[in-house]
C-alpha cells in the first residue's frame, strides 16, 4: 500500500512514523515533509507545496497512491478533499464545506448555537471602532478571534483594555492576518482549564481517540504570546471517562448531525478544544484536523488500528473498526527558535537528535527542520517535538526533558513546565 501525507510539520512526521509501522504500508510520500520525515523508515519527501492541490492530485495519480492523508488546515479549507474525491482518489479529511468548522469561527459558532452545543456568547464585528466600543462597554477579560485561519495565532485572551486595543489594531489597522481578519468574533471569557478532544468520524460513526492538554502560551505558567502549541500530554486527568463520553454524545455527535441537516457530511478528524470548569464543559473551538502537538502524543499511545480507521473513514465503514491504546502516558515538549512566535532566525545546525532518539521511550518529531549535506538545520519557529512515553505522567515528563537535554542549537527555547497542570490534578 502506498500513502501520501500532505504537510511539513511535527504532526505529519508523527503520522508518517505511525503509519510506517504497519506492515501493510510499503511506501509513504510526504509533501513537502521536513528534515525528520526525510530519514523515516519507508518515507520519502516530495518537493510539492502542500497548498498546490492540483499538483498534489497529479502526483497521487501518477504514483498510484492508495490513500492520501491531509495534515494542515489550509489545503482542507482550499478544497483538496473535494478535488481528490471528484477524481476518484481516496483521501482522509473533511471536504471544503466541513472544513469551515475551522476556517470560519463565525460559521462554527452558528453551527454550535443551532446544535445547542455549549460555548461562549459571541458577537461578530468588521469595523475597528464598533469592536472597540463593544469591548469598552463589556469590559475585560474578553476573547478576540479573527474569523479565518491564522495558524493558531489569531486568538487573543485580553485581560486588559491595552491588550484588547493592541489586538484590534493588529487585526484591523496593521492587517497582520490579511483577509482572515476581515471579520472578528469577540467572545465572553470562559473560566477554566483547556483540553483537547480528538476523534475520527466517517459522518456516522464516531471513534474517539483520547483527551490531551496543549500548552499554547510561549512562556511557563501560561504567560506570553499565543503560539501554535508549546507541548502537550495525554491522557489529561481533568477529563474523566464520564466527561469523555459527554463530549462524544453532546458535542461531537450534535456537530456532525447539525452539519448533516445542512447537507454537509463531515468525515475525518473531529478536534474539539474544550474549556473545563468543574462539571461544566464548553467548546472553545473546533478544528478539522489532528492538532499539533496533540497529534504527536495521541498517536504515540495508539498500539493498533490507525490505518484501519483511515481506510474505513474513506470507505464509510468506520463502525467495523476499533483502536487499541496503550495504558501509558505520553508527553511532548516543543523546542522553538528564540523569538517565536514573533521574530526569529533560522538556519542553525542542530546536534544531539540521534542521542535523544536512542533513549528508550523517546521519539523526536521534526517540525521546522531541513537537511543540507546530511546535516539538520532549523527552518521554522517550532523546530522539534521531543515526545516521551512512560508508565505515568511524572515519568513521561522526566523522560521528555531527558531527551531535550541531549539536543542543542543556537537560540533554542522551550517551556520547562509541560505537564505541570496534570501533576497538580493528580495531587
Amino acid at each position: 500500500m502506498k500513502i501520501l501525507i500532505i504537510g511539513s510539520g511535527g504532526r505529519e512526521h508523527a503520522l508518517a512514523w505511525k503509519l510506517s509501522l504497519d506492515e501493510r504500508v510499503q511506501h509513504i510520500y510526504i509533501a513537502p515533509g521536513n528534515g525528520g520525515t526525510a530519514y523515516e523508515n519507508k518515507c520519502q519527501n516530495v518537493e510539492i507545496n502542500y497548498n498546490d492541490i492540483n499538483k498534489l492530485l497529479q502526483f497521487a495519480k501518477d504514483n498510484r497512491i492508495d490513500y492520501t492523508v491531509v495534515g494542515p488546515e489550509e489545503p482542507l479549507s482550499n478544497g483538496i478533499v473535494d478535488l481528490f474525491e471528484n477524481a476518484g482518489m481516496k483521501i482522509f479529511g473533511p471536504n471544503q464545506k466541513s472544513a469551515m468548522m475551522e476556517s470560519s469561527k463565525l460559521f462554527a459558532k452558528e453551527i454550535m448555537m443551532n446544535a445547542n452545543i455549549p460555548t461562549a456568547h459571541y458577537k461578530k464585528f468588521t469595523i475597528y471602532d464598533e469592536a472597540y466600543s463593544y469591548i469598552k462597554e463589556h469590559g475585560v477579560p474578553i476573547v478576540i478571534k479573527v474569523d479565518g485561519l491564522a495558524a493558531g495565532k489569531g486568538v487573543t485572551v485580553a485581560t486588559t483594555m491595552e491588550m484588547a486595543e493592541n489586538a484590534l489594531k493588529e487585526i484591523f489597522i496593521d492587517n497582520i492576518f490579511g483577509s482572515a481578519g476581515n471579520s472578528v468574533v469577540i467572545e465572553d471569557f470562559m473560566q477554566g482549564e483547556e483540553a483537547t478532544y480528538l476523534a475520527i468520524t466517517d459522518g456516522e460513526t464516531i471513534l474517539p481517540l483520547s483527551i490531551s492538554q496543549d500548552h499554547k502560551q510561549v512562556y511557563d505558567d501560561d504567560k506570553g504570546a499565543n503560539t501554535g502549541g508549546m507541548g502537550a500530554y495525554t491522557p489529561a486527568p481533568i477529563v474523566d471517562s464520564n466527561k469523555f463520553d459527554f463530549v462524544t454524545e453532546h458535542i461531537a455527535r450534535p456537530m456532525i448531525q447539525e452539519l448533516k441537516k445542512q447537507g454537509i457530511i463531515y468525515k475525518g478528524v473531529i478536534y474539539a478544544g474544550l474549556m473545563i470548569d468543574g462539571d461544566s464543559i464548553k467548546v472553545v473551538e473546533f478544528n478539522c484536523r489532528f492538532g499539533d502537538p496533540e497529534c504527536q502524543v495521541v498517536l504515540s499511545k495508539i498500539k493498533s488500528g490507525l490505518l484501519d480507521a483511515i481506510i474505513a473513514t474513506c470507505n464509510d465503514s468506520l463502525k467495523d473498526v476499533s483502536l487499541e491504546n496503550t495504558a501509558e502516558t505520553s508527553v511532548c515538549v516543543i523546542m522553538t527558535s528564540g523569538g517565536y512566535p514573533k521574530d526569529y532566525k533560522s538556519g542553525y545546525e542542530i546536534s544531539g537528535i540521534d542521542n535523544a532518539n536512542n533513549i528508550p521511550g523517546i521519539k523526536v518529531f521534526h517540525s521546522g527542520t531541513k537537511v543540507i549535506d546530511n546535516r539538520t538545520y532549523t527552518s521554522g519557529g517550532r523546530v522539534l517535538c521531543v515526545t516521551a512515553i512512560d508508565k505515568d505522567l511524572q515519568s513521561a515528563i522526566d523522560r521528555a526533558y531527558q531527551g531535550i537535554s541531549q539536543i542543542s542549537f543556537q537560540d533554542m527555547w522551550y517551556r520547562k513546565d509541560i505537564g505541570k497542570k496534570g501533576l497538580n490534578k493528580h495531587k
